[in-house]
């Protein structure tokens, strides 16, 4: 009888074993969605990138078309990966997708496109949910236009300090009557990088449902951004033609510099629990600063424009000084048209050479309250501002040297 027993339990165990065999296919369970984006940045004569988040880790993927009339179904488009991985797939919920070789002032169709991963097993097998994306049958694939290699007119929204109140983003972007051809986020917009989250609920979602996957988004860093204990991921959201907070971009005969001026107090203030240190990467960004309006492509534009969260202030606060001491100098030799800026949480406009700062080019700093609206031609930058009810607060035009 013992003998039988032991029979009958060593084939239940082997069944039990068999069942739990990680070699038996089983039906996925899930797939990934989207819950952010996407996005697009880093847009420039030749290329676009592409930036979303999902619920769960996926490999993704972006497939291009040309925008000619044909169906996205027509024959097999062309696709790219995420490359961040140097050859090896990267499984996570942030996906960063450059999409490279395309005509300047061309119209593209594109698709996001993921496989969710349920498990990534020790022997190296991937276990997948559902193949997710886009689906041209629901909805007409997103479309993005390369930047020209002319333009007459530049036209952009810069919103900046809205520390997280995302209904207060909201109807500003709503209320947008610029058709922009990009929209620049001027820092601060969260209040602390708690938690990664932070970033996406509190201004990244609305970004992009305002913006459709269409228009491009360009951003930088506030002081703010600098603090709590995911401030180091910030980037993990953000394509910039640098890889760093700090980059350049043009528009034809337009360019554009982003700025990080990192706090606004000194490194070892007890607010910063020993967690900064900014000088000796202000010193890195200013080098490539001199490098930037040395180039070509800077000497040959005709407008150029500075973005920085923090004003330039001899009498202000360490960060004010920081930017006098590390940026201005190099921008004073440039002939900078303006600088446009944040962190006060009032509106100012500094003159050329007002005194406030040792800048020799206008400084113009926008509220917390209030959308900027930008239109740039060679003549001049036609700057207004407006609140949340519509009203148009401040109009000023600075002319071109």
């Amino acid at each position: 009888m013992k003998k039988i027993f032991s029979i009958l339990l060593s084939i239940s165990f082997a069944i039990v074993v068999c069942a739990q065999s990680p070699t038996q296919v089983q039906e996925p369970k899930s797939s990934a969605k989207i819950t952010c984006g996407p996005y697009v940045q880093n847009v420039s004569e030749n290329g676009f990138s592409v930036v979303w988040e999902t619920d769960m880790n996926a490999i993704a993927w972006v497939e291009v078309a040309p925008d000619n009339g044909t169906h996205f179904y027509n024959k097999d488009r062309d696709k790219y990966y995420d490359l961040r991985g140097y050859g090896v797939q990267p499984i996570g919920k942030i996906h960063k997708i450059r999409v490279t070789g395309l005509k300047p002032g061309t119209t593209y169709r594109y698709r996001t496109m993921m496989n969710g991963v349920e498990s990534f097993e020790k022997s190296g097998r991937i276990v997948y949910a559902k193949a997710s994306g886009s689906d041209v049958f629901e909805q007409e694939p997103y479309r993005i236009k390369t930047f020209g290699t002319s333009y007459d007119t530049v036209r952009f929204d810069v919103y900046n300090d809205i520390h997280e109140k995302d209904s207060l983003f909201n109807i500003l972007m709503d209320g947008s009557h610029n058709k922009p051809d990009f929209v620049f986020l001027n820092g601060d917009m969260t209040s602390s990088l708690i938690t990664q989250d932070r970033l996406v609920d509190r201004f990244l979602k609305t970004a992009a449902r305002n913006l459709k996957g269409e228009k491009p988004l360009f951003v930088e860093r506030g002081n703010h951004e600098l603090r709590g204990p995911d401030a180091i991921h910030w980037i993990d959201y953000f394509d910039t033609p640098t890889d760093k907070p700090y980059y350049s971009f043009k528009m034809g005969k337009y360019f554009f510099i982003a700025l990080d001026s990192c706090e606004d107090k000194p490194d070892n203030d007890i607010e910063y629990n020993g967690s900064l240190i900014t000088d000796p990467y202000l010193a890195q960004e200013a080098q490539w600063l001199k490098d930037v309006v040395a180039s070509k492509e800077f000497k040959d534009s005709k407008v150029r424009i500075i973005f920085c969260h923090i004003p330039p202030e001899t009498k202000g606060w360490h960060g004010n000084l920081n930017v006098c001491n590390y940026f201005v100098p190099v921008l004073n030799k440039a002939n900078i048209n303006v600088m446009i800026c944040g962190h006060l949480h009032e509106w100012r406009f500094d003159e050329k050479g007002c005194g406030m700062s040792n800048a020799n080019f206008p400084v113009v700093v926008n509220s917390n309250l209030e959308r900027m609206e930008v239109s740039a031609t060679v003549s001049g930058i036609r700057i207004n501002t407006f609140d949340t009810k519509g009203t148009n607060t401040q109009s000023i035009l600075i002319r071109n040297r």
